[in-house]
């Protein structure tokens, strides 16, 4: 390998041309797997009840989803703190407390006796939730190989996918003992989670284990210098706001609302886009770690922006499960690309902790302006605007994308700035 000195906005260490996909995954990105499972079932156990439960204090739908967004709020606010923080500490203990945290406001939700209570200790489990989830993105950085990246974000994100399914059965049955009982048991899967990562996740590299300032630290202002993190915060910004924000608030309202069907046309729709997800992601990650970064990721965006701004001009229900599920495949294809060029923005041998920290801030933020905005857009001009320009912002993502560089092989005397 050249000793020569990279670039500033060269961000990566060079990543194989040809990926070793079928190499086996290290033991501790299992590990990783496991967690991601058991945090994403316990959330799923939460979910669903978490509005019904906050109307018990006699509170309106507003009230209600107020408890909803103040965990995404507190998630924004936080994430620089829990970048500084990995760099100071390292990534698992950050993971772990992060996970504790999130359990013990969990629990708290449980034995909350008012309103104002509930929405102080949800408010906390936001604060909680971005310290792991900064911290597993990070770990995931450091401990996947180069040539296996988007195998590994694609076997993350299946993780999280089955248990986000799993979650809502397991506690629907749950909420029959009482509102409070799934709340306990998220926070026993969070507890248990926890235990994974601080007792089995044995092969860090040394600097992982040490202080986190034995790991360099990334600037951020060495990230922004590359082309393909700017291109990152850009789609993530609008894959928030299309996939975290509008899916999940918007698109169960124009089912109701537009094309007059039941309450459970939003469920098939959040099923088929689920399905269609999970289809994607048992090939995209071996793609992406094949064919490059860009090929996935611009036909990802390309696939859920035209899919998602199809929603709002469907009239029945047969093609708007339809388009719901193109969107879920190309959300599938886009996810382990992008969590993939990250990762190799980054490179193995250093810290990302606030180069990712403000990676999840521009998710987050679309996941919060997003669904505001469709919302005003469905109410004056209708819903087809609402999700057209929803997915021209998933569009306009791949047009930034288009002149980014290609972080997963790059041509012999690139200099890697963009």
């Amino acid at each position: 390998m050249s000793n020569t000195p990279r670039p500033a906005g060269e961000a990566a260490s060079t990543v194989p041309s040809r990926a070793q996909g079928r190499a086996r995954l290290p033991r501790d990105i299992k590990v990783m797997l496991v967690a991601a499972f058991l945090i994403a079932i316990g959330f799923g156990l939460v979910a669903p009840v978490l509005p019904q439960f906050a109307t018990t204090f006699d509170v309106g739908a507003t009230a209600a989803a107020v408890i909803v967004s103040i965990f995404a709020f507190m998630r924004l606010v936080f994430a620089p703190a829990g970048g500084a923080l990995i760099v100071r500490l390292g990534e698992r203990p950050v993971y772990v407390a992060g996970l504790l945290i999130v359990a013990a406001s969990t629990a708290a939700c449980a034995f909350a006796q008012d309103y104002w209570q509930l929405l102080v200790f949800r408010g906390l489990g936001g604060a909680g939730s971005v310290m792991f989830t900064v911290a597993s993105m990070a770990l995931v950085v450091r401990l996947a190989p180069p040539e296996s990246r988007g195998r590994v974000s694609g076997a993350y994100a299946s993780a999280f996918l089955i248990g986000n399914v799993c979650g809502p059965i397991v506690g629907g049955l749950l909420a029959g003992f009482g509102l409070r009982v799934p709340f306990l048991a998220y926070a026993a899967a969070l507890l248990l989670a926890a235990l994974v990562v601080q007792t089995q996740l044995s092969h860090i590299p040394a600097a992982a284990r040490q202080d986190g300032a034995a790991a360099p630290a990334m600037e951020l202002k060495d990230a922004l210098r590359d082309s393909a993190y700017r291109a990152g915060l850009f789609s993530s910004f609008a894959n928030g706001w299309a996939t975290f924000g509008v899916r999940m608030a918007t698109v169960p309202l124009f089912a109701v609302a537009a094309l007059g069907a039941g309450p459970e046309s939003a469920g098939w729709a959040l099923a088929v886009f689920a399905g269609g997800n999970a289809v994607a992601l048992t090939f995209s990650g071996r793609l992406a770690d094949n064919l490059g970064r860009k090929p996935l990721l611009l036909a990802g965006l390309l696939v859920t922006g035209t899919a998602t701004a199809a929603i709002g001009f469907t009239h029945q229900l047969p093609w708007f499960l339809l388009a719901s599920a193109c969107a879920g495949i190309g959300s599938g294809l886009l996810g382990p690309a992008q969590q993939a060029a990250i990762a190799d923005v980054i490179g193995n041998e250093r810290s990302g902790g606030r180069v990712l920290a403000v990676f999840q801030m521009a998710s987050d933020s679309g996941a919060i302006v997003g669904p505001v905005v469709a919302g005003l857009l469905a109410d004056r001009l209708g819903y087809g605007w609402a999700f057209g320009v929803t997915g021209g912002m998933l569009l306009a993502a791949a047009a930034v994308w288009l002149p980014a560089r290609e972080t997963f092989r790059r041509s012999a005397g690139s200099s890697g700035l963009g």
